[in-house]
């Protein structure tokens, strides 16, 4: 949407009286008997806790092209009073949930306004395009206009171009926080029907039960294996770097709740992204890209150590992380391969010469935050620029053609959307993707859990399994 769009839109609006900050007054009222909502101290039946969940009630007709092909997108983003939404993920609902979640802030949604997949080679174009043909027919009412207000999209990408499945989610209903700010937005589809919403406390998700995990497609041993033969190849100098994952599959006795894992993941690991997208879902420590308002950043993750719990012997380890020839050489391939991507699209660029170490629960990274100003903003989306990026030497190799198809060739499995680009975009062409890592996809009762590690010359295949085993804990502990 573009700015001369917004002005139409918001001068159709001019007889809206609450469509500024509203405390909660103007979800219609059926706060009122909301704790912690101005109008209402004690709690009803349906709203114990300021945490909640809109539900939808349409007094028109209902969205009905899942494509939203057929009518304009109409989305309307009202501000609301950050003490309502003061836990976004507890107010997903069990169906169709999206995340996308940091530090509390950040956005969450259910229902399906519209949807895109796309697979192949082109899936990235094809959905930019299709994105970028749904905002120019949409109606977009938006006066908070921050991040991640107004009509935005979830997205999750194939590592592959081999089947290549990705998918475009539009919810029907968008809550997000920024620091001291929260905002609804609602979106249909097939006109501008009246839509209200109130806050009720959402159902807490069920425990797994009967957990089992087994191994995925090799066994650690045959992992090792291929370990080794890929460091044998990059000995004999075939290429330089290749990243090898593996997965675990887990099973429970009944269809798997995603929030579950999603609280988990979000309580144990904030200074990660917490996201679901269709099935998948993780916390990530590492940002594709972001582009907000002409500006980039990447964080870039390679080189990893495991922590032991001791704080003294983790800080020695740190430093013998950040001393590491093995670990330094991994990270240098990664954050070459971002900003040489980067480049085209960036008037000046901030690379600093050596990384940090990023301490996580469970591990340690070698770190390195990239940043840029981009010169060609009205023209290159920030999915377009994750496009560009995909796959970075953090999770392909470098170089990367030949590291994609030694992986296609001893990998052993299929990735799916793990290692490919994950989160969101707005109206704007502004939005934050990262790489889809600590991750797992969801069906029923079935969970697949991935975890990679980066292979170079002085890799050792014993050292390598344990740093992979360290890369399932956070899905495995969420589970559990």
């Amino acid at each position: 949407m573009r700015e001369a769009d917004r002005e139409r839109d918001d001068a159709a609006e001019d007889d809206d009286a609450a469509d500024g900050p509203d405390d909660g007054r103007a979800l219609d009222g059926h706060c009122a008997m909301m704790p912690g909502v101005p109008g209402g101290a004690e709690a009803g039946s349906e709203c114990q806790t300021a945490v909640g969940r809109l539900v939808r009630v349409t007094t028109g007709a209902p969205s009905s092209d899942p494509a939203g092909a057929a009518a304009p997108l109409v989305a309307r983003t009202t501000e609301v009073a950050a003490s309502t939404v003061e836990a976004l993920v507890d107010l997903l609902p069990a169906a169709d949930p999206v995340a996308w979640l940091r530090h509390g802030d950040g956005i969450v949604g259910w229902g399906r306004a519209a949807e895109v997949r796309t697979a192949g080679a082109g899936r990235f174009a094809e959905a930019d395009a299709r994105w970028t043909e749904m905002v120019g027919h949409a109606v977009v009412r938006d006066k908070v206009r921050l991040p991640g207000t107004g009509l935005v999209c979830f997205g999750s990408f194939a590592f592959a171009d081999d089947p290549g499945d990705s998918v475009l989610v539009v919810p029907e209903v968008v809550v997000g926080r920024r620091e001291d700010r929260a905002w609804v937005t609602t979106i249909t589809s097939g006109g501008l029907d009246h839509t209200e919403h109130r806050l009720l406390a959402a159902d807490p998700p069920p425990e797994p039960v009967d957990l089992v995990v087994a191994e995925g497609a090799l066994s650690p041993d045959e992992w090792a294996a291929v370990v080794g033969d890929a460091v044998a190849r990059i000995s004999a100098g075939d290429l330089e770097k290749v990243v090898l994952a593996r997965d675990l599959v887990a099973t429970t006795g009944e269809p798997l709740d995603v929030r579950w894992p999603l609280r988990r993941l979000a309580s144990s690991y904030p200074s990660c992204w917490t996201f679901h997208v269709d099935g998948l879902f993780g916390a990530t420590p590492e940002m594709l890209v972001r582009r907000e308002r002409g500006l980039v950043t990447s964080r870039v993750l390679a080189g990893t150590i495991r922590r032991t719990g001791d704080d003294q012997h983790d800080l020695a380890l740190a430093a013998t992380l950040a001393r590491s020839s093995k670990d330094l050489e991994e990270h240098e391939y990664a954050v070459r391969s971002v900003a040489d991507a980067l480049a085209p699209h960036c008037s000046s660029m901030n690379v600093p010469e050596s990384p940090f170490v990023l301490h996580l629960p469970n591990v340690m990274h070698l770190a390195t935050d990239v940043a840029g100003v981009v010169h060609d903003a009205a023209a290159v989306s920030s999915l377009e620029l994750a496009a560009a990026l995909h796959p970075s030497a953090a999770v392909g190799g470098t170089p990367t053609a030949e590291a994609v198809v030694l992986i296609a060739e001893i990998e052993g499995m299929d990735r799916g959307r793990y290692a490919g680009p994950v989160g969101w975009m707005d109206a704007t062409g502004d939005g934050e993707w990262g790489i889809a890592l600590r991750s797992a996809e969801v069906d029923g009762a079935t969970v697949r859990l991935f975890a990679g590690c980066g292979i170079v010359a002085g890799s050792d295949p014993a050292d390598e399994l344990a740093e992979a085993r360290a890369k399932f804990v956070p899905v495995l502990d969420a589970l559990r």
